[in-house]
């Protein structure tokens, strides 16, 4: 599909003008935004930025949730030719620096008050950023600083300038080109600086395209945009995808009324990481033991029925003719509710990516029938590389390759992918961009995996994680922290784990609990305790998780490969890691080099045989404010599994 965004958008505005094409909640009533009410607010916008000295070719830095305004902004930079760079809206101020002067940004259109005070503080660290732009003006009257102003009055002088240069718009979107950059997204920095992933129109929309043939998506779906639009996978949901399908978005009211705004939409296309689905189950888990004990028994009858023949169902395999009316019976009186519970009585296409996500997870979506599937994809492709197809749905895979791609294994199992949809570059970054592009258009994933018997794609680990054991029972065996790390997170108690046992003896884990998960367990045995750090260390907790632990042993010790990765020491961390410290990136995923670094002592207690350690944290609160919390942590053995070799 050789087009831009800008020009489906007017596509869109001609052929169905009265067509919903964003909705947004507010003051809990939704909102509606046609496509030719999104075409006119998008000119305005151009004209007034036009109008405002924004150049084509310039980068324009968008901070906030999923807003239509917000949206409509990232149309009107790419009307002009420049180039909007979205940046996650819960970084610190510090974050922003270095993306706004390694793009040379100037003018910056944020969400809200908190974003406007992010801008001003790093002001000085960014001189040219000259122009702020806020959508929301609540707590902003009294502000008065130079080059800030409201989306109110842009929008007011770009419907003037418009009046009187009637063509600028449609001749600044004619002069786009497919190839032109249309967009650029900051990695997440797990190992140092961001790195701004440079995209074209023709490689956003061409992947976006692709995976909307493959799941029959139309103008008839729905989709509720709730994460960062900064990270690609939304973009490409709600941004790119959306323009080539013509669907509604739905925009929450805020973050805290997402659950609910997502049973009121009813999506039937629906995308989230691992860990909003492991949320979702945890909170349905926790209101069944809370419930009444007939309710709670029928809830565990039918679940059996559906673990047992949901996913050969919901695979269209035939499942006999007692288990189909079982089926149908939990169908009224349990999947059917629940379903309508999480929000997805409409859900036609769920999937989820970024981690991968715990077998009896994944199987226990698709066995109340919501067609849960995986898809395997980075910032520098565009998402989509493997989908899984429908009735080829496995949590062991991450599907098959996409139209237009090609998959080779490199000697050492790495993953090089060739696309239509593979980024243009690393912007400023000659030398990171040879290292991951080959002269004959190869991308360098860093993940390590195989194609199955049945050309699907299976993803151990990263290439640069995957260890050794050495010395000890194991000595010599593969190690694959992330894998160990997922199938703990499975557990509702887990929250978190990080794994260490490259060129070790052993692998040893720090464990996050999951604060609602225990505390909900912790009440109903009437265990009380004074906050996270108390509860992290009560005896009762550590016997919860050992448990957890020694299953993930015994599961990983029936796998071949490996079977060394079982876990012979953990301990469960006194805080939560989060990003605000530096241990998680603003997407979730963990830090393991610098948390190794910043937990050295815990780490030395693990391996040095110690059953304690003492240790102090510095803390930064959301007010900005730093602290320190300390704790004297246990530190527990695990038992371990003799492999179990296959049958001959």
């Amino acid at each position: 599909m050789q087009t831009t965004f800008p020009r489906l958008l007017l596509d869109h505005a001609k052929s169905r003008p009265t067509a919903a094409a964003m909705r947004e909640k507010e003051y809990g009533i939704w909102q509606t935004t046609t496509w030719a009410d999104m075409a006119k607010l998008v000119e305005a916008i151009a004209c007034g930025l036009h109008q405002a000295g924004l150049k084509r070719h310039e980068h324009m830095v968008v901070i906030g949730a999923n807003r239509p305004r917000l949206y409509a902004t990232m149309l009107a930079a790419q009307s002009l030719g420049a180039i909007p760079v979205p940046l996650y809206q819960d970084a610190v101020g510090g974050e922003c620096v270095f993306p706004i002067n390694n793009a040379d940004v100037r003018f910056a259109v944020v969400e809200d008050q908190e974003q406007v005070d992010k801008m001003l503080e790093i002001r000085e660290e960014c001189p040219q950023l000259s122009h702020i732009y806020f959508d929301d003006p609540r707590g902003l009257r009294k502000y008065d600083e130079p080059g800030l102003s409201a989306m109110e009055e842009l929008i007011a002088s770009g419907k003037a300038f418009a009046k009187i240069h009637p063509q600028l718009f449609t001749d600044q979107v004619a002069q786009a080109s497919p190839d032109d950059v249309a967009a650029m997204f900051f990695t997440s920095g797990t190992t140092g600086k961001p790195k701004g992933v440079v995209h074209t129109h023709n490689t956003l929309i061409d992947r976006g395209s692709v995976g909307a043939k493959f799941d029959k998506l139309t103008a008839d779906d729905e989709v509720l945009a709730y994460l960062p639009p900064a990270w690609i996978g939304q973009n490409i949901f709600s941004y790119a995808q959306w323009l080539v399908a013509g669907y509604v978005v739905n925009c929450p009211e805020s973050g805290a009324t997402v659950t609910i705004d997502l049973k009121e939409v009813g999506p039937t296309y629906y995308f989230a990481p691992p860990r909003v689905f492991e949320g979702l189950l945890t909170t349905v888990m926790i209101r069944m033991e809370d419930a009444g004990t007939i309710k709670r028994k029928m809830f565990h009858a039918f679940m059996d029925v559906a673990k047992r023949v949901g996913p050969d169902k919901m695979d269209g395999k035939a499942i006999g003719l007692v288990d189909s009316i079982k089926y149908a019976l939990g169908n009224f009186f349990v999947y059917g509710p629940l379903r309508n519970n999480l929000g997805f009585s409409r859900v036609r296409v769920a999937y989820t990516a970024g981690e991968a996500i715990g077998p009896d997870l994944f199987s226990f979506y698709r066995s109340i029938g919501i067609n849960l599937k995986q898809l395997y994809g980075s910032t520098e492709t565009a998402v989509f590389v493997c989908l899984q197809p429908d009735h080829e749905a496995r949590a062991d895979t991450v599907g098959v390759p996409c139209e237009g791609v090609e998959i080779k294994l490199a000697p050492d199992g790495e993953i090089l992918v060739k696309s239509p949809g593979l980024l243009k570059e690393y912007y400023k970054n000659p030398e990171a961009t040879a290292e991951v592009l080959t002269a004959d258009g190869w991308y360098h994933t860093s993940d390590a995996g195989f194609i199955d018997a049945s050309g699907h794609l299976k993803i151990i680990d990263r290439v640069k994680d995957v260890g050794r054991i050495k010395g000890g029972t194991f000595d010599n065996a593969m190690f694959a922290p992330k894998y160990v790390e997922n199938k703990l997170k499975f557990f509702s108690f887990i929250k978190e784990a990080v794994a260490y046992g490259d060129q070790r003896e052993k692998v040893c884990v720090m464990i996050n609990i999951d604060m609602e998960a225990v505390g909900n367990w912790a009440e109903r045995q009437n265990l009380p305790y004074a906050g996270y750090t108390d509860l992290a260390q009560k005896p009762e907790v550590y016997e919860l998780i050992r448990e957890s632990v020694e299953k993930v042993n015994a599961d990983l010790s029936r796998d071949e490969l490996l079977a060394g990765s079982q876990i012979s020491r953990f301990l469960v961390l006194h805080k939560e890691l989060d990003a605000d410290d530096g241990e998680l990136t603003r997407t979730n995923k963990v830090r393991r080099g610098f948390i190794g670094e910043k937990y050295d002592v815990l780490i030395d207690g693990l391996y040095s045989g110690k059953t304690e350690q003492f240790i102090e944290t510095q803390v930064k609160f959301e007010d900005g404010r730093t602290g320190s919390v300390s704790a004297t942590l246990k530190i527990s053995d695990a038992k371990i599994f003799a492999p179990v070799k296959a049958a001959a």
